[in-house]
C-alpha cells in the first residue's frame, strides 16, 4: 500500500533550520542574464541543478581548463600512494620546450612534484603539465588514454582529450556541463588539492607569477578555479564560489577578452546566489519513516537515505516544499542495511524536484519457523479477502 509521508517530517525540518527566517512571497524566478560567450552554464555543487545555461553540451575546445582534469588525476594518484607530494620527477626536454604559458622549468633537473603541481594550477604551466603527465604515465598519448578513462567515470560523455595541456589538438574538445562536472567532482574528492586553487601567486625559479584567475582579488567568496585562452578557444574560466553553505560553479567558454569572462562569471554567480537557495533536507543516519516487516525477527525497520539530501529551490519557497514517500507494500525479510525498500519525493507545487530511494537502515534477519508460518497465513488471507 502506497504509504505517504505528510509533510510533517519536512516541515519539521525546515522549522529548525530556518527557525525565525520569514518567508519571502513566492515569486517566479527571473531569466537569467544573458551571457557573451560560445558556451556557459551554471549548475549548484551539491545538487547538480543546472541553474543557467546555453550551448553547454556543444564540444569546444577548452584551452588550459584541460589542466583541471590534469591536476584531478594527478590527485588521484596522489592519494592512492603511487606518487606523493615531495616526489623528484625529472624534467624532460619535451617539458622543457613547451610553448605558452610555463613556470619555467629546467630540461635535466628534476622539481619536487608539489611545485609543479602549483605551476599548474596557480601559473598554467604548459611546461610543469607535460612534466607531471610523463611521470604519471610514461607519455603525453598514455596520460590522455587516462584523462579520457577518468572522463567517462565522471560522466564527462562529451569529451575527448589529446594533451594534458589544453594546447590546440584535432579532437581535443569538451563541454561546458563536463567541465562543470569536472569541477563538482574535483571539490568533492579532494578538498585538500582543491584549496591550491585559491592560491593568488606563485614563485618557482625567483619568478613570481600571479593566478591569472582575477575573480579571486574580486570576490571574496571565489575560490577557484581556473582560465584558459588560446586564438581558438577564445578567452574561457571556470569559476567557483562559496556564500552561506551554497556552492556554485560557472563555466564560460569562447569570450573575445579577459576582461568578459571575468564579468560574464560574475553575473552568472550573482544570478544564482540572488534567485536560488540550496538546502539540507535529510542526512543520511536520520530516520524519516518506519514500516511493518513481514517475515522478519523483528517486526519495523527505520528507512533512510544513502546520502544527504539537498534540493536547490528558488529563494522565498523553502516552506511550501512538500515531502511524500513510496514503500513496498509488503517488506519481506530477510534484508540487508542499504537495501531499497521504497523511494522519497519531494515537490515544490506539483513539480518533483527531487528523487531519492529509501533504504534498510539496518539489516533484518527471518524470524522464527512459528513467526513465518503465522505472517504467511495472514497474508495469504488478507490478500484472499482483500
Amino acid at each position: 500500500m502506497k504509504q505517504v509521508a505528510c509533510a510533517l517530517a519536512l516541515i519539521w525540518i525546515t522549522t529548525s533550520v530556518v527557525h525565525g527566517e520569514e518567508a519571502a512571497p513566492p515569486s517566479a524566478v527571473p531569466s537569467p542574464p544573458t551571457i557573451a560567450a560560445s558556451g556557459y552554464v551554471l549548475i549548484d555543487a551539491d545538487t547538480q541543478r543546472v541553474l543557467a545555461e546555453k550551448n553547454s553540451e556543444e564540444q569546444l575546445p577548452p584551452a588550459s581548463l584541460t589542466k583541471i582534469m590534469t591536476s584531478y588525476i594527478a590527485a588521484k594518484e596522489i592519494r592512492s600512494g603511487r606518487i606523493a607530494l615531495d616526489s623528484d620527477v625529472p624534467i624532460s626536454v619535451n617539458a622543457w620546450r613547451a610553448p605558452g604559458s610555463r613556470m619555467f622549468i629546467r630540461e635535466g633537473t628534476t622539481v619536487k612534484l608539489d611545485d609543479l603541481l602549483k605551476g599548474i594550477v596557480i601559473q598554467s604551466g604548459n611546461d610543469s603539465s607535460i612534466a607531471v603527465a610523463e611521470f604519471i604515465a610514461g607519455s603525453e598519448d598514455a596520460f590522455a588514454d587516462m584523462m579520457n578513462k577518468q572522463a567517462q567515470e565522471l560522466g564527462m560523455n562529451a569529451s575527448h582529450f589529446v594533451n594534458p595541456t589544453g594546447l590546440p589538438a584535432e579532437g581535443h574538445v569538451t563541454t561546458a556541463h563536463d567541465l562543470a562536472l569536472l569541477t563538482r567532482a574535483l571539490i568533492r574528492d579532494f578538498p585538500e588539492h582543491y584549496e591550491m586553487y585559491s592560491h593568488k601567486s606563485f614563485r618557482f625559479n625567483d619568478i613570481d607569477q600571479p593566478n591569472r584567475n582575477r575573480l579571486l582579488w574580486r570576490d571574496r567568496t571565489v575560490d577557484g578555479v581556473k582560465t584558459g585562452h588560446t586564438e581558438e578557444a577564445g578567452f574561457c574560466l571556470v569559476a567557483s564560489a562559496l556564500r552561506d553553505g551554497m556552492r556554485l560553479i560557472s563555466v564560460v567558454m569562447g569570450t573575445d577578452s579577459d576582461e568578459t569572462r571575468m564579468r560574464e562569471s560574475q553575473k552568472l554567480l550573482a544570478y544564482g546566489f540572488r534567485y536560488y537557495q540550496t538546502q539540507k533536507l535529510y542526512d543520511t543516519d536520520a530516520p524519516l519513516k518506519s514500516t511493518e516487516v513481514w517475515y522478519g525477527e523483528g517486526d519495523l525497520v527505520q528507512l533512510g537515505v544513502t546520502a544527504p539530501v539537498y534540493v536547490t529551490i528558488p529563494r522565498g519557497r523553502y516552506k511550501e516544499l512538500r515531502a511524500e514517500t513510496d514503500i513496498q507494500r509488503i517488506v519481506r525479510a530477510p534484508f540487508a542495511k542499504g537495501d531499497e525498500l521504497g523511494e522519497l519525493r519531494v515537490f515544490l507545487d506539483d513539480d518533483v524536484v527531487l528523487k531519492a530511494p529509501l533504504v534498510a537502515m539496518h539489516d533484518m534477519a527471518e524470524g522464527g519457523l512459528f513467526k513465518r508460518m503465522w505472517h504467511g497465513i495472514y497474508l495469504f488471507f488478507s490478500e484472499l479477502f482483500g
